[in-house]
Order: structure tokens, then sequence, then C-alpha cells
């Protein structure tokens, strides 16, 4: 049956609290997130109302800034609920960051980036808590990378240069990508698995 060109989509209804409250819960269903990922989430459905709606530019105005409080108000109950915790989501992302041979540069850029805000700091203490961890996952860039312990050829003079800038471009210090560098394959997978032990 050939499709309809000239009706008209439906426009979405406008979000009340109530909608807002239930796309919230069905977000944190499905996703792990932090306060200010939920307020996102919510905030861009009331934006794409305002944009699919007939309103001018002051109702659009106002029609934000209506939605942005039943937002804040949603996702500050939520967080009081304890459905969305910054902390939580810091400290699961942060040790799954590590695990997967991230630095703690790196693990920081994607948590700020997801709002975690001033759980970070503390998620990645826990998650690379000291320079033996930090190593354990600098082997395991390596390993991804197949560089170091883990090249399938010697690496010459050059080889071995290009090694250290791709651990440093991955956030990890000179002295702990020298050290991983100076194993043996056998020496980083033992890292490795206590580590992720």
């Amino acid at each position: 049956m050939p499709r309809r060109t000239d009706a008209k989509r439906a426009s979405p209804s406008r979000p009340t609290e109530a909608s807002l409250h239930e796309a919230a819960l069905a977000h944190l269903a499905r996703y792990a997130t932090t306060e200010a990922g939920l307020a996102r989430v919510l905030g861009n459905r009331v934006a794409r109302w305002v944009r699919s709606s007939d309103l001018d530019a002051e109702e659009a105005e106002a029609a934000l800034a209506e939605g942005r409080a039943t937002v804040s108000r949603i996702v500050a109950r939520l967080a009081k609920a304890g459905a969305v915790s910054d902390a939580a989501f810091a400290t699961a992302r942060a040790r799954s960051l590590a695990r997967g041979g991230r630095s703690r540069a790196q693990i920081a850029a994607r948590l700020a980036a997801k709002g975690a805000g001033a759980a970070s700091e503390t998620a990645i203490a826990e998650a690379l808590p000291d320079r033996e961890a930090e190593i354990a996952a600098a082997c395991i860039a390596a390993r991804r990378r197949r560089i170091g312990p883990y090249a399938r050829s010697a690496e010459d003079a050059a080889g071995r240069l290009k090694a250290l800038a791709a651990l440093a471009r991955a956030g990890f210090p000179r002295a702990v990508a020298e050290a991983v560098l100076r194993m043996g394959e056998d020496e980083a997978e033992a890292r490795i698995a206590a580590f992720r032990a």
C-alpha cells in the first residue's frame, strides 16, 4: 500500500512531568548514566518537542525554561532515591576502563565527558590505586596495540620509540611506559592477571 505523502506527521504530545519521569526510568533501566547525562537526555526530549511544535519564539523559550525546571526536579528526585548516582557510575566506569587498558588521563576525560564531576577523582584512585595497577593497565594497552612485550617481532630503536609514543598518547607516564617496554610477555601477562583478579 503506497504511503501518503500529503498526510502531516502527528506531532508528539507535550512532555509532562509524569511522561518525563517515565522516560527517565526507561532510560535508567537500559543505561548507566550520571545526573548530568540523564538531564541531557530528558532536556533533549523537551527540546525536540519544542522544535516540532507550532510555538512562537517567546512561547518556545517559556516551554524550554519550564521543561528544564521539570527535568531538574525529576533528576533531583531520582538522585535522592538512589536511582541515579554519579559516584556509582564513576566507580563502575573507571574500573571498567582501567581493566580495558586505559590510563588515568583517559579515564578522567571519559568521566568528565559523562558529567561524573567530583566523583571522578575517587573512582580513578580506586580503579588505579598504585603504580603497579597503572603498569598493568599499560600492559593491557600494549597487548591491544601489539607493542612492547606483545610485538610480533623484536623492536629496533625506532620501533621502541613508536611504542613509547603510542603509550604516551594513551596517557601513560613515561616511567610506566618504559617499565612496560622493558618486560617480557610472560611478566606482562602475569601483571594483567593479578590486576584483573
